[in-house]
């Protein structure tokens, strides 16, 4: 073993260098309580690239799974020679099995997906070359040209609004703010790891760190089936961690543009106020209009200072 490992240093060059024998492609297959479909998912992945150009690896990640998951991953994993089975002592969430699946690839394309039969990964070979043969795309995403999650009714509005939110904040057009099915450069998507939730709105997060830095992004329509077995979305706890997601992610990066608005906004609102209550009873101020001026010029200071530290961040 290394000295380097040994004392706790950093591993030297040669122990970081690229593996000469890697897979092109890496699919991350996070799986919690699929029992009945994970090996049809494993299946369909693994023809789909065995019949194309690249070679490549599947981590199946189970997330502590507490029916028969495991052990039919286990036994995939003896008949699929690509086919490499990670399994979690406890439930970390998709966000975190994404992360580290990731971490843990060797190829130089990372394809996220899911295990429960919704999305085409027949199409993985797809989103891969559209990565190998136009450089000028960081990210490809299979943008759902229907919605067949569960709580339709409260869900289609719900996510409308947040995407539409994200394109305002973010100043870019987004089909599908929080599709599982994507293709992304290894290599860009490293820094931005450590911001990824450990839930479902981990999708987004990595959409919304490619696009504030300028990572272009390439969305592919794709059909989207209903889903097999029961769904982990839970309405109104993960919509709420989900637009609670997309405001960090704009605050971490571009601050001003969720604190500044509204600063404005309250100013220029005590400045009228203000001009009123002079022509209704000259030189008398109410309470109300001064904390008007006084709320936006504090929260205009705040979104200045916020904005000062992400300037003045090293790194991500």
């Amino acid at each position: 073993m290394s000295d380097d490992i040994l004392t706790g240093q950093a591993p030297t060059q040669a122990l970081i260098a690229p593996d000469p024998v890697a897979p092109y492609v890496s699919v991350i297959l996070p799986a919690y309580n699929e029992q009945d479909h994970v090996l049809a998912e494993v299946v369909r992945i693994c023809t789909a690239l065995d019949a194309s150009e690249f070679s490549y690896e599947v981590l199946a990640i189970d997330d502590a799974s507490t029916d028969g998951t495991l052990g039919e991953l286990r036994e995939a994993e003896r008949r699929f020679a690509h086919l490499k089975v990670v399994a979690f002592r406890s439930n970390g969430g998709s966000g975190t099995a994404r992360r580290i699946g990731t971490q843990m690839a060797r190829g130089q394309i990372v394809v996220w997906t899911d295990a429960d039969l919704t999305y085409p990964n027949e199409r993985i070979p797809e989103l891969v070359r559209i990565l190998r043969d136009d450089e000028s795309y960081d990210q490809v995403v299979g943008a759902r040209t229907s919605e067949e999650g569960t709580h339709k009714l409260l869900r289609v509005p719900a996510k409308w609004l947040i995407r539409k939110i994200a394109e305002r904040l973010t100043n870019q057009r987004i089909p599908d703010l929080n599709s599982g099915l994507r293709a992304f450069r290894r290599s860009v998507s490293l820094p931005y790891l450590r911001l990824l939730p450990p839930g479902f709105s981990c999708v987004t997060t990595i959409t919304l760190s490619f696009l504030a830095n300028q990572h272009d992004i390439k969305y592919v329509d794709i059909n989207y089936a209903k889903r097999a077995g029961n769904s982990k979305f839970h309405f109104v706890k993960d919509a709420y961690r989900y637009i609670l997601q997309v405001l960090r992610m704009v605050m971490y990066f571009e601050p001003l543009k969720v604190l500044m608005p509204p600063a404005l906004w309250l100013v220029f609102l005590g400045l009228v106020k203000g001009v009123v209550d002079m022509v209704r009873h000259p030189f008398y101020f109410p309470a109300s209009t001064v904390l008007l001026v006084v709320t936006g010029m504090m929260i205009g200071s705040l979104a200045l200072l916020s904005d000062l530290v992400v300037r003045s961040r090293d790194g991500v």
